[in-house]
């Protein structure tokens, strides 16, 4: 779970809340709603395949319900499985294949079993890779398309009401409630786009990013565990992936285990 995510939204409805005050009445209008969230969604639709946009509720709960890769459990994971296949040979990594849950990473495992040639491997991988980040790019695309359209179908109700108001101008006590009710869309816009649609286009480029930094380094292990590099050269090499903090963060494991290996052998 993403508890930023959950934070920054709940923190954006409690200021909006407080903004409000007692009125909060006011504030709702159901067919302004259907215009607002009705007309953006109908759009998205529009806009993309029916088994994309049908996954626009699932897209923006994702940024919500993450599970964030341990980036240096998959060192040492692939660290292991390149001292293995060195001591026992390529073929014995068949029998690590149903303990690894990554799915990007299970495949790569299993064409070097087959033995797939490395270019051929590197090829395949990276074409899963550009698929990936093609369905994020949609994903993402989806998110941007609502951030602009909502404030859109805000100001059409808007004009919607602004036209049913002037209908009434031999009535002037129904002006003041008609022109509250047409600047309400406008309202349920801003929020749409604002709150949840462009913070959750951001957070879902991050995570892409952070996505393909993880395969770029599986991608970069399983190559040398298949070329035959020292463990310690693989190890190296994919520590260069890891951000600062996630570098401490791993310097810190490995000595905590370092510390406890040698807790063992001294009892």
């Amino acid at each position: 779970m993403d508890i930023a995510t959950l934070m920054g939204l709940g923190l954006a409805a409690v200021m909006v809340a407080m903004g409000l005050g007692s009125h909060i009445g006011l504030y709702i209008n159901i067919p302004s709603i259907m215009i607002v969230l009705g007309g953006t969604i109908g759009s998205i639709f529009t806009a993309y395949p029916m088994d994309k946009a049908m996954r626009l509720m699932n897209v923006m709960l994702s940024t919500m319900f993450y599970k964030a890769h341990n980036m240096a459990e998959t060192i040492r994971q692939l660290v292991t499985l390149s001292e293995k296949a060195r001591r026992e040979g390529l073929l014995s990594l068949e029998q690590n294949l149903e303990e690894i849950k990554d799915r990007f990473t299970k495949k790569g495992l299993q064409l070097v079993v087959d033995g797939i040639d490395s270019e051929l491997l590197q090829t395949m991988m990276e074409t899963d890779m550009d698929l990936f980040e093609e369905e994020m790019s949609i994903q993402k695309g989806m998110l941007d398309t609502g951030t602009a359209l909502a404030p859109a179908f805000g100001m059409i109700g808007t004009l919607i009401g602004l036209i049913q108001m002037l209908s009434q101008l031999n009535d002037p006590s129904t002006l003041g409630p008609a022109m509250a009710v047409a600047l309400i869309t406008t309202f349920y816009g801003a929020i749409l786009a604002y709150i949840l649609f462009m913070p959750m286009s951001e957070k879902l480029s991050r995570r892409s990013q952070i996505e393909m930094r993880y395969r770029r380094m599986i991608l970069e292990g399983i190559l040398s565990i298949q070329a035959g590099d020292n463990p310690r050269i693989l190890e190296e090499k994919l520590k260069s992936f890891l951000t600062e903090k996630e570098l401490l963060s791993y310097g810190g494991e490995a000595l905590k285990e370092s510390v406890e290996e040698g807790a063992v052998s001294g009892a």
